[in-house]
C-alpha cells in the first residue's frame, strides 16, 4: 500500500482496474507502457480491458465481500474504477484501510451519485447549474415536474448511458417518465432528479487533469447526444474567451473539492446568452474523449495514467482538429462480425477502433471511428461517412 495523495511513481506496480470497458482498455495500454501490471476486472468474462491486461478477474463489483477478496488477493498499489456499477462503500472502507482509490474513495461515490455531485456543485460551491428537485415518490415526482414546468428532464440519481433518462414534455408523460426512470437504475428503483430543461446552444466536456505539476485542461469537446447517450464529439469546439474561463474555473472548482490525482470529464452547458452551467463529472476518461485518441499529443488516457501515476504533464498539445462516431450494433449478436473496415478506412485521415465486446445489443457501442482534418467540420463529416461503411453483422 502507498501514502494516499503522495506521487506512486516509485511504488506503483500492480493496478486493479474495477470496469473492463472500452475506456478502460486503452488506460490498460496506456498504464502497461509506463511499466504498470494490470489486473482488470468485470461482470461477464472477455470484455475489452480483459484482452489487453497481464491478468483477469470476473465477479460482481457491487458486492462488497468479492470486491474485498479481489483487494486482498491482487495487493494493487492502485484501485482505478472505471464504471459506475461498483460498491463505493467498500471502497470507501479499504480507503479507510489504507488502500489508494483513484482519484479518492469520495470522488467515486459523489459522482455516482447525482444527489451527492449536484449538491456538492450547487449548494456547496455555488457553480452554476440547472434548477433541480429531487423525488422519492410518483407524487413528489409529479409536483417537481409542475414546479419546474414542462419540458423537463428526469434521471435516476445512479445510472449511466442515458438509462431511465427521459423529457418530460407534457403532463399526460409524467407516469411513464417515473415508470422509465424506476427501471433504469443502477441499484434498481429509488430516487430521481428532476431539472428544469435547459435550451442550450451547445454541450461540451471540458477534460480537467490534476497532476503533480497542477491542474491542466485539454482544448474543450463538443458532443452530441441521442437518449442521454453519446454519439459524436469533436475537439476543439468553439467557444468565447469569457466562455472558456467559466468553463476552466468550474473545472478546476469541482475537480478541487473531489482531490486525488487524475484525469476528470467535466460536462457543461454552453448557453445562447453566454453562460456556462454545470451538469455531470466523471472522476476517469470520458467517453467523448474517446476523440483525444487522435487530436491530441497524448490521449486522455495517456494523461489520466501519467496523472495518478504522480508523473508531470508539463504541456497538453493539441495536434489537430478532430471527431469521434460512435459504432453501435442495431440489433442482438452473439461474437459480432465487422464488415466494410476497407472502404472506411480508405478516407483521408481515419481510423477505426473495434472495442472487442464479446457480445452486442441494441444500441451498444461497439467501437469508435476517428478522424482528423483541417478543421473540425470536415472531419467529423469524414468520420460519419466512415462509419456509414461499417456494419456490425452476425
Amino acid at each position: 500500500m502507498v501514502e494516499i495523495g503522495t506521487p506512486y511513481t516509485e511504488t506503483a506496480k500492480r493496478a486493479l482496474l474495477l470496469g473492463s470497458g472500452e475506456l478502460g482498455k486503452e488506460l490498460v495500454i496506456e498504464l502497461s507502457r509506463l511499466g504498470v501490471e494490470v489486473t482488470a476486472c468485470d461482470r461477464y468474462s472477455h470484455a475489452p480491458a480483459m484482452q489487453v491486461a497481464h491478468h483477469a478477474r470476473v465477479f460482481d463489483m457491487l458486492n462488497a465481500g468479492e470486491l474485498r477478496r479481489a483487494v486482498l488477493e491482487t495487493k494493487p498499489h492502485l484501485i482505478i474504477p472505471e464504471v459506475e456499477a461498483i460498491c463505493t462503500p467498500e471502497l470507501q472502507r479499504l480507503e479507510d484501510e489504507g488502500w489508494a482509490v483513484v482519484p479518492t474513495a469520495r470522488a467515486t461515490r459523489l459522482t455516482m451519485d447525482r444527489e451527492g455531485i449536484r449538491r456538492l456543485a450547487a449548494e456547496d460551491l455555488g457553480l452554476p447549474t440547472a434548477r433541480y428537485i429531487f423525488a422519492d415518490t410518483p407524487a413528489q415526482f409529479a409536483d417537481a415536474c409542475r414546479q419546474l414546468g414542462f419540458p423537463c428532464v428526469v434521471k435516476p440519481i445512479m445510472s449511466s448511458s442515458g438509462k431511465g433518462q427521459s423529457v418530460v414534455r407534457s403532463e399526460s408523460a409524467i407516469e411513464d417518465a417515473w415508470q422509465y426512470a424506476q427501471s433504469g437504475g443502477r441499484a434498481g428503483a429509488g430516487r430521481v432528479i428532476v431539472e428544469e430543461f435547459i435550451p442550450f446552444e451547445s454541450e461540451i466536456t471540458l477534460l480537467t487533469v490534476r497532476a503533480v505539476d497542477g491542474t491542466h485542461f485539454c482544448a474543450p469537446i463538443g458532443h452530441r447526444q441521442v437518449d442521454g447517450d453519446y454519439v459524436e464529439s469533436w475537439q476543439p469546439h468553439a467557444m468565447s474567451a469569457a466562455q472558456i474561463h467559466d468553463a476552466q474555473r468550474i473545472g478546476a472548482r469541482i475537480t478541487e473539492a473531489l482531490g486525488g490525482l487524475g484525469l476528470f470529464g467535466v460536462e457543461l452547458f454552453l448557453l445562447k446568452d453566454g453562460r456556462v452551467l454545470f451538469s455531470e463529472v466523471s472522476p476517469r476518461p470520458h467517453d467523448t474523449g474517446m476523440v483525444t485518441l487522435g487530436t491530441q499529443a497524448l490521449s486522455e488516457f495517456a494523461l489520466h495514467a501519467r496523472a495518478i501515476l504522480g508523473l508531470p504533464l508539463k504541456q497538453i498539445k493539441l495536434l489537430s482538429p478532430g471527431a469521434s462516431v460512435a459504432l453501435k450494433a442495431s440489433k442482438e449478436i452473439a461474437l459480432p462480425k465487422y464488415r466494410g473496415l476497407e472502404r472506411a478506412l480508405s478516407l483521408p485521415q481515419v481510423d477505426v477502433r473495434i472495442f472487442g465486446k464479446p457480445h452486442a445489443s441494441t444500441g451498444r457501442r461497439m467501437g469508435v471511428v476517428l478522424a482528423t482534418a483541417q478543421t473540425v467540420s470536415e472531419a467529423l463529416n469524414t468520420a460519419l461517412a466512415a462509419a456509414k461503411q461499417i456494419e456490425i453483422a452476425e
